[in-house]
């Protein structure tokens, strides 16, 4: 078991900007799962997931009852997830992934974000090449007694690796990799083993990194910055060191 590198987007919003986008992004995942799987967890591993990405992000309850009943509503907006892939400057590759209820304005959005920030904007498949898309799940460390039982155990459920890592705030996480069709089945099986899961979803990560030095590193931020100020945009993976 070793440290990963972690291909979650480079979090360099003010923090209660970024409150915020957490709060619109657990939403529209709540409405995706429910519109797709109903409104009962239990019936709905897609719903148990988003459900606890807002208890990661600290969502208030009723903020979540409310995103579950918009979702049951006749006139709620229907989403999709999109997917776009770029270059940010000095080769970095970009994954940025929507969830839009407008895929015109989003793709509109996410072309003037890569142009101001001095990237270029590709074609499906451009940079895909580049990423593997996993099943991730965060886990509390302190709160699994022996990492390395955890680790035999979830094999029989998919495990592909196992490796620690840090949350925003510097807390201690074991991290969880399982490939894409195996989310499912790793899902229960954290879930019949009764391991609190802190967040999990689906994660393009980099099958090699690209180190920068400081100032090119500082280029590459902003463009991140203007795509994760984008609210349509749900997630953004680079394979920036």
């Amino acid at each position: 078991m070793g440290r990963f590198f972690e291909a979650r987007k480079h979090t360099i919003m003010a923090r209660s900007a970024r409150v915020a986008k957490a709060f619109t992004r657990v939403s529209r995942e709540i409405l995706i799962a429910v519109k797709a799987g109903g409104p009962e967890p239990d019936y709905n591993p897609a719903l148990r997931r988003a459900l606890q990405n807002a208890k990661a992000v600290n969502m208030p309850k009723d903020k979540i009852q409310a995103a579950i009943k918009r979702a049951e509503g006749q006139d709620v907006e229907d989403f999709q997830e999109l997917i776009y892939e770029g270059y940010a400057p000095h080769g970095v590759a970009v994954m940025a992934v929507a969830a839009t209820d407008n895929p015109t304005r989003t793709i509109a959005n996410v072309r003037v974000a890569f142009k101001k920030g001095g990237g270029t904007l590709g074609t499906s498949g451009s940079v895909a090449f580049s990423f593997t898309r996993m099943g991730v799940f965060r886990l509390d460390a302190t709160k699994v007694a022996d990492a390395e039982e955890l680790e035999l155990e979830l094999i029989d459920h998919g495990l592909e690796e196992l490796g620690e890592g840090t949350g925003d705030d510097g807390e201690a996480l074991l991290i969880v990799r399982t490939p894409l069709e195996e989310f499912g089945r790793m899902q229960e099986g954290l879930e019949a083993l009764k391991v609190e899961v802190v967040s999990s979803g689906l994660e393009f990560i980099p099958q090699s990194t690209v180190s920068l030095d400081e100032a090119q590193t500082a280029e590459v931020m902003k463009l991140l910055e203007r795509l994760e100020g984008d609210d349509d945009v749900q997630d953004v993976f680079t394979n920036l060191a």
